[in-house]
């Protein structure tokens, strides 16, 4: 395993930008009124003044930016005494560290520190401060060329996952960077060549569970041993076409299906592992090629992103479709590009927003509830060489000959391109810490990938 550290910004610039209206949405939770108060006498009531702090904070989030929460808040504790003793309520950090950085779980030990951390964090991914490392991996399993070819990629809090065109999943540890597991589905019959390449992984607290694009869904416990897993769905092939993405979220699996007209998608229960919806035509203009994909290497045919943990999020060349998870089948809002067609590999999805390019490499980032357009910006070079993107809660990663640039997507700014070449790019996948790119070189075999990993959180 090789690491290496980079700082610091240069001045190189790429293309324009144009940014739109900030988000919206509910802005703070007022404390609850069975919390303990201050005498009746108090002028600022401890209550009062954490609701004060909190619409500080997000009214700076807002207008400026995530990034202006802190300095914002550093103004109001200033004011007096009694006004800075409210930033000792670790209640207070929970509700802005939420409404913020919409962080429900915390990582470190109390919600200041959790905060203070998100917010450092976020400063070295617009500085380019990170450590980047090589991950190493046991190839002494490896029985079949496609064994080494990296197919998605996916993150946690904790770990990384990678997907390779064989089924098999390894799962690696965040802290030490070490391949910690391998899984593998249970033997079946093929029905191409890349019929057990893995289409999508979701990772949570006590298991992952990862497709194949034969359809079918396979568990493991995350803290398990060994490389058992467990069929949860078996796929019909023949009846659905080639699952091409997977992706879900704590109540649901949703899946991307190619090759049969009218059963795009997919929407499983993730705690019955019962099927509750199959339909739509987001994928009827690629249903021949969907069967392609089982044979052989194609261009991706659509990539399925979940945002809001209540909306799936798909994109194929022609057209961006969001559906309604809980009103399962209710489409929200659909987003056509049928002059110039969509780079699927250049699309993705936040909590918020989806990050969509065109052929000729302009972005625009859109609200996924509303279609209201954030920002846009340009990716040069994006119509002569393949691009592979990616975005986080406040940035997005494109990957063009080699080059990893970065631009931030609420307002459109480019900042910087990374200084290392990753080669060509066959997955990426980030989050508000790191990112991680599996890229490939030939060999006389097959594609060998080198998974890298950029942490923006360890400095």
């Amino acid at each position: 395993m090789s690491s290496s550290s980079s700082s610091s910004d240069d001045g190189d610039t790429d293309g324009g930008s144009t940014s739109g209206a900030g988000r919206s949405g509910d802005v703070y939770e007022a404390p609850s009124p069975s919390r303990p108060r201050h005498g009746a006498n108090d002028v600022w009531p401890e209550p009062f003044l954490e609701s004060l702090a909190v619409q500080v904070a997000v009214d700076a989030s807002l207008t400026a930016g995530r990034l202006a929460a802190a300095p914002a808040l550093a103004n109001v504790f200033r004011v007096c005494t009694t006004w800075q003793a409210v930033s000792r309520s670790d209640h207070l950090w929970q509700l802005i560290s939420r409404q913020v950085w919409a962080r429900t779980r915390l990582m470190h030990d109390t919600w200041r520190d959790e905060f203070i951390y998100r917010h450092r964090t976020a400063t070295n991914f617009r500085s380019r401060n990170y450590v980047r490392s090589t991950l190493d991996f046991d190839t002494s399993d490896v029985d079949e060329p496609d064994s080494l070819s990296c197919r998605c990629l996916t993150l946690s809090d904790l770990y990384l996952a990678a997907g390779f065109a064989d089924g098999t999943v390894r799962l690696f540890l965040l802290n030490n960077r070490l391949h910690v597991r391998t899984l593998r589905p249970p033997l079946r019959d093929r029905f191409g060549r890349f019929s057990r390449a893995v289409s999508g992984i979701v990772i949570s607290d006590s298991r992952l569970v990862f497709a194949t694009m034969d359809g079918d869904i396979h568990v493991a416990e995350i803290n398990g041993v060994g490389t058992h897993t467990r069929t949860a769905y078996a796929g019909d092939i023949v009846n659905d076409g080639a699952l091409v993405d997977f992706a879900g979220c704590g109540r649901y699996w949703v899946g991307l299906f190619a090759g049969v007209p009218g059963r795009a998608f997919h929407i499983w229960d993730c705690n019955s592992e019962e099927t509750t919806f199959v339909g739509g035509s987001l994928t009827d203009p690629e249903a021949v090629m969907g069967w392609h994909t089982l044979t052989e290497l194609t261009t991706s045919l659509g990539r399925l992103r979940i945002s809001g943990g209540e909306t799936a999020v798909a994109c194929t060349r022609w057209r961006i479709m969001a559906i309604d998870l809980r009103n399962q089948g209710v489409i929200i809002g659909e987003d056509e590009e049928q002059r110039r067609g969509l780079l699927v590999t250049g699309f993705d999805a936040n909590d918020d927003a989806y990050v969509r390019m065109d052929s000729r490499g302009n972005v625009i980032v859109r609200r996924v509830r509303t279609q209201e357009v954030v920002c846009e910006f340009r990716v040069s070079g994006a119509a002569q060489r393949r691009v592979m993107g990616c975005v986080n809660r406040l940035h997005a990663l494109m990957c063009a000959g080699g080059v990893m640039r970065v631009w931030e997507v609420e307002r459109g700014e480019y900042l910087y391109s990374v200084r290392e070449r990753v080669g060509e790019v066959d997955a990426i996948v980030a989050d508000d810490r790191h990112v991680a790119v599996a890229s490939s070189s030939s060999s006389s075999t097959a594609a060998v990938s080198t998974i890298h990993l950029w942490d923006f959180g360890a400095l």
